[in-house]
C-alpha cells in the first residue's frame, strides 16, 4: 500500500514534493474516484473472456482508468454472485484493463471444468502469475472426476503433495504401474503425515513388494527424527510381531532416554540398534549433554554407526556444550574428523568465549581464505591480535576494517578512532528506464492491486514480475517501488540486486513524525527506534509473523495488551497494532521497559526484544563482566545475534542520515555485566 507522504518528516516532503509521480497521483485520484462512479453497462457484450489485448496505460486519463476499475469491481462483484450473464456484460470493456486476466482467472476458478476455457487461459496466459494457480486447481479437479488419462497429460511438476498423489494414481490407473509405485514410494517414506487424499495411492503401496520392512524402518526412523511419535507408532502397527518390541523400546527411548538407554545397551544387537543408540544420545543431549557424551563415548565402539551418522552425532555433543556454556567445546570442536563451516564458526566463537586468544587466532585460521576475509573474521583477528599484543598487525587490520559500514566496521573504527563511514552510492538509471518497466503488463498489475488496497496480491505479483528480470532491471525495479513509496519492497528489491549502498533506498525516514514523537517521550535516541522499525518490518505496517507479531515494530498481542494496561489505555484489539500511531507508542515503551531492566545495554535490550527477557537472564555471564563483543558473538541463538548485530549498525547508519553524532558503537556495545547485578 503507498505510504502517506505525511508520515515523513517536513524535509522529507519538501524534498519529495517536486518530484511526485504521474502513478501517485493515479493513486489518489483513482481512490478518491474508486466508489463515485457508477457506470451502467447497456451494450451485450461477447462471452468470450479468453482474449485480451496488451494494455496500453497511455490511451486512459485518469477518470478513465478509474472509471475501468469500478466496472472491475462490479464485474468481480458478479462472479461472486454466480451472476454469468451480468459478469460478461461488463467483462468485454475490460479487455485492456490490467487486472483483465486476474478477473478471468476467477471466473475460471468457479468453472473449472470448462476445459476449453481453462486450456485456452493457460495458453494465452502461460507466463502470468494465474496460469499455474489455475492448472493447479484444474488438476485436482480431474483427479476428483477420475480422469487419469488427461491428468497424467498436462501434470507438471510440483511440491503440491496433494497434486502429486493424485498424478502418481493417475499413473497406475493408466498402466504406468512401475513410476505410479516408485511415486507413490517417496511420498511415504516421510517423516510425517499426509493427507488422506493420498490413502488410495499408499493401499496400492501397502499391496506391492516394494512396501518392506525396510521401508516402514526408514519411515519409523523419519518420524521420530520429526518428533511425531503418533506416526511412528501407526507406523509399528503395520510391522510384524517379531519388530513391534523393537520399535516399543525405541519408542521409549525418544520419550524418555535416560531410563530407557541401559535397556537398549543389555538387548541383544539388531540390524536397528545403531539408529537407536544414535537417536537416544541425540535426545538425551536435549537435557544433559554430559551423560549423553559419557554414554556416547563409553558405548559408541559397540554399535556399527556410519561415519556421517558418527560425525553428525560428534557434531551435535560438541555444539550443545557450546549452547550450554560447558568446558571442552572447543576440544570437542577440534577434535571433529569433517568439520562443516557452521562447526568451525562455532569453533571460534568457542575460543572467544573463553578468551582463549591464540585459539581463536588458530580457529580462524582454520577456515576457508574467502570466510577468513569476512569483516567478522577479519575484526575478531584483530581483536586476537590487539590481546597478544601482536599491536602492529591489528591496526592494519582495524584500519582496513574501519572504512566499512558495518556493525564490525564501526566497532574498527571506535578501536582506531575513525569517522563511520556511510559509502552512500545511489542506484543510478535514469527517469526514462523505470516508466518504460513500469509500463510492462507485470508491473501495471501490481500498481492496479496497490491502488486498490489488496496489499498481498500486490507483492505476489510484484515478486512474480522481478523473478523475470535481470540483474540492471531489478535495480529499475527497487527505484520504481521507492518512486512509489512502497519501502518494503524497495528494500527487498535492491537486496536481489546486491547493491548495498543505495542509502536512501535501503533505509528510508517513514513515520519519521511518529519516530521522533515517541523517541522524545520514551527517552530514546531516535536512531533505535529507527533500526528497530527497519529491521524488525522494513517499514511494512501490515507486516505479520508467523508467530503472530504484527505491525511496524513487530509487537505480540499479549505485549501489546500489557503495554496498554501499563499506559492506562484501552485495549483496542490485536488489529489495532497495525495502526503506526498505536505500534510505534507501544514499541518505544516496551523497549525503554527491557532498557531499564538489563541496566541501559542496548544490546541485551535488543536480544530481549527480539528472543524474550527471560531466555536472554540465561545468557547472561553469571560472575564476571564481559565485554559486548564477546557476548553478541557468542549468543546462541543466529537469529537474536544477527537481530542485535543489524539494529546496532542500523542505528548508526540512521544517525549518520541524521547528521547526528550522539551514539558511538562504544555506547550501544557497553560492557555486559553479570545477571546478579542486574536490577
Amino acid at each position: 500500500m503507498l505510504a502517506n507522504v505525511s508520515t515523513l518528516s517536513s524535509t522529507e516532503i519538501t524534498k519529495n514534493s517536486s518530484n511526485t509521480t504521474r502513478d501517485e497521483s493515479l493513486a489518489v485520484s483513482a481512490k478518491e474516484k474508486l466508489h463515485s462512479q457508477n457506470p451502467e453497462n447497456k451494450k451485450d457484450l461477447s462471452t468470450d473472456t479468453a482474449h485480451a489485448t496488451p494494455a496500453q496505460p497511455e490511451k486512459y486519463s485518469d477518470e478513465e482508468i478509474a472509471h475501468l476499475r469500478q466496472i472491475f469491481l462490479q464485474a468481480e462483484n458478479h462472479i461472486k454472485n454466480k451472476q454469468d450473464a451480468k459478469y460478461f456484460g461488463l467483462a468485454d470493456q475490460l479487455k485492456d484493463y490490467p487486472l483483465y486476466p486476474y478477473l478471468q482467472y476467477q471466473w475460471l476458478k468457479k468453472n473449472i471444468a470448462d476445459e476449453h476455457q481453462v486450456i485456452q487461459f493457460l495458453e494465452q496466459y502461460s507466463s502470468s502469475r494465474y496460469a499455474p494457480k489455475l492448472k493447479r486447481q484444474w488438476l485436482n479437479h480431474l483427479a476428483k472426476q477420475k480422469q487419469w488419462p488427461l491428468l497424467v497429460q498436462n501434470y507438471s511438476q510440483t511440491n503440491e503433495t496433494r497434486l502429486n498423489c493424485n498424478y502418481h494414481f493417475a499413473q497406475l490407473s493408466t498402466g504406468d504401474t512401475k513410476a505410479g509405485l516408485e511415486g507413490a514410494k517417496k511420498l511415504w517414506n516421510v517423516g510425517k503425515s499426509q493427507p488422506r487424499v493420498c490413502d488410495p495411492l499408499f493401499d496400492q503401496l501397502k499391496q506391492s513388494s516394494l512396501f518392506t520392512q525396510d521401508l516402514l524402518w526408514q519411515r519409523f526412523d523419519a518420524a521420530l527424527k520429526n518428533n511425531k511419535v503418533s506416526l511412528a507408532a501407526y507406523i509399528k502397527k503395520l510391522m510384524s510381531k517379531q519388530h513391534r518390541s523393537t520399535a516399543i523400546l525405541w519408542i521409549n527411548l525418544h520419550n524418555r532416554p535416560s531410563r530407557y538407554i541401559q535397556q537398549l545397551l543389555d538387548a541383544p544387537h539388531t540390524t536397528q540398534s545403531p539408529l537407536m543408540f544414535s537417536h537416544a544420545i541425540n535426545r538425551l543431549a536435549r537435557k544433559d549433554v554430559t551423560s549423553a557424551i559419557s554414554l556416547w563415548d563409553e558405548n559408541k565402539d559397540r554399535f556399527n554407526i556410519t561415519e556421517d551418522r558418527s560425525n553428525k552425532i560428534e557434531k551435535r555433543l560438541a555444539l550443545k556444550l557450546v549452547f550450554e556454556g560447558e568446558t571442552g567445546a572447543y576440544e570437542r570442536l577440534s577434535q571433529l574428523r569433517s568439520p562443516d563451516k557452521s562447526s568451525k564458526e562455532w569453533r571460534i566463537r568457542a575460543a572467544i568465549s573463553e578468551q582463549n586468544w591464540p585459539n581463536v587466532i588458530t580457529a580462524i585460521e582454520a577456515l576457508d581464505q574467502t570466510e577468513i576475509k569476512s569483516e567478522k573474521w577479519q575484526y575478531w583477528l584483530a581483536r586476537s591480535y590487539l590481546e597478544t599484543d601482536t599491536i602492529e598487525e591489528a591496526q592494519a587490520l582495524l584500519t582496513e576494517l574501519s572504512t566499512k559500514r558495518s556493525f564490525y566496521g564501526y566497532l574498527a573504527a571506535d578501536k582506531v578512532n575513525s569517522l563511520y563511514k556511510l559509502s552512500a552510492n545511489p542506484v543510478n538509471v535514469s527517469d526514462d528506464e523505470i516508466s518504460m518497466l513500469k509500463n510492462r503488463d507485470a508491473f501495471r498489475i501490481a500498481f492496479e492491486f496497490i491502488v486498490l488496497d489488496r496489499n498481498n496480491d500486490a507483492k505476489l505479483q510484484w515478486w512474480h514480475a522481478v523473478r523475470q528480470l535481470n540483474k540492471q532491471e531489478i535495480k529499475i525495479a527497487a527505484k520504481l517501488a521507492q518512486q512509489w513509496q512502497w519501502d518494503e519492497i524497495a528494500i527487498f528489491t535492491v537486496a536481489k540486486a546486491k547493491h548495498w549502498d543505495d542509502i536512501e533506498l535501503r533505509f528510508p525516514l517513514s513515520y519519521a513524525d511518529k519516530i521522533h514523537k515517541n523517541s522524545k517521550q520514551q527517552n530514546l535516541n531516535p536512531a533505535i527506534l529507527f533500526g528497530l522499525v527497519r529491521r524488525e518490518s522494513a517499514f511494512n505496517k501490515n507486516a505479520y509473523s508467523p508467530a503472530g507479531a504484527r505491525g511496524l515494530m513487530q509487537i505480540m498481542p499479549s505485549t501489546g495488551r500489557l503495554v496498554a494496561r501499563s499506559l492506562n489505555e484501552r485495549w483496542r484489539g490485536n488489529n489495532s497494532l497495525y495502526n503506526p500511531e498505536i505500534n510505534i507508542k507501544y514499541g518505544s515503551y516496551y523497549y525503554q521497559k527491557l532498557l531499564k531492566k538489563f541496566d541501559g545495554n542496548y544490546a541485551i535490550a535488543l536480544a530481549a526484544y527480539n528472543a524474550g527477557p527471560q531466555r536472554v537472564k540465561k545468557w547472561l555471564p553469571e560472575t564476571e563482566t564481559l565485554p559486548a563483543d564477546i557476548w553478541i558473538e557468542t549468543i546462541p541463538y543466529k537469529e537474536t545475534r544477527e537481530y542485535v548485530i543489524n539494529v546496532l549498525a542500523y542505528a548508526l547508519i540512521y544517525q549518520q542520515r541524521a547528521q547526528s553524532n550522539d551514539l558511538s558503537m562504544n555506547d550501544l556495545t557497553r560492557d555486559v555485566i553479570p545477571v546478579t547485578s542486574m536490577p
